[in-house]
């Protein structure tokens, strides 16, 4: 790869007990979809606190923010589920809990239930299309042999309304250790500064009514 080459590959950067340090992204947008002039580099908060979100402000310093994992996070472990046609894979401990397995399929992914995933519960089409809109990259599934885990898009960064960052189109993440067997073409990086799996959401921000907009 060349020197110009490598200059224009967007990518992240976690700043230490600080901002995701964005270069050479084209696609930003707002939690209503509005782009965001993302000229040169630019600071994006993760301790939740900026007054001009989704920028930094630098809040981070003065509230003591650590960008550190929790030991007590969900234990980062990929899960084979094997059904007839397909095998699910899932990894908890990169889950964003976004809901949209357990909402719209829950014939396969079933709260309360052991196993929890059913990879025979619905057709190979309804399942695929259900882990292709997986937003965390916690979701992939093999079919006969060949596992799918990633899809082809454009860089981009969406703002989501009272939650994370999400980040499609393979968006180099620096110098963060990856989840087991998880998808680095999309992914969700916690924006509310309470995720025991930092950089990654966990889906704390439901837990403290986290209001990205103020």
């Amino acid at each position: 790869m060349s020197g110009s080459e490598e200059a224009t590959i967007p990518r992240i950067t976690c700043a230490e007990d600080g901002p995701y340090l964005v270069k050479n992204l084209k696609s930003l947008y707002d939690h209503q979809g509005k782009p965001l002039p993302p000229d040169g580099s630019i600071a994006l908060c993760r301790c939740g606190g900026s007054s001009n979100k989704p920028f930094c402000d630098g809040t981070h310093s003065k509230i003591g923010f650590s960008g550190r994992k929790s030991p007590d996070r969900v234990p980062d472990r990929r899960d084979d589920y094997r059904g007839q046609s397909i095998t699910i894979h899932d990894n908890r401990g990169l889950c964003a809990h976004a809901g949209i397995c357990t909402d719209e399929l829950k014939e396969v992914w079933r709260i309360g239930e052991e196993p929890w995933i059913d990879s025979d519960g619905a057709g190979v089409a309804a399942i695929t299309a259900i882990i292709k809109k997986c937003p965390s990259g916690a979701l992939s599934y093999t079919i006969d042999g060949e596992e799918h885990r990633d899809l082809e898009r454009p860089p981009e960064v969406r703002v989501v309304e009272g939650g994370p960052y999400r980040v499609v189109g393979g968006v180099e993440l620096k110098d963060v250790k990856w989840g087991d067997g998880v998808s680095r073409e999309h992914y969700n990086l916690c924006r509310c500064g309470a995720s025991k799996n930092k950089p990654f959401c966990d889906g704390s921000h439901w837990n403290v009514e986290f209001d990205g907009d103020r």
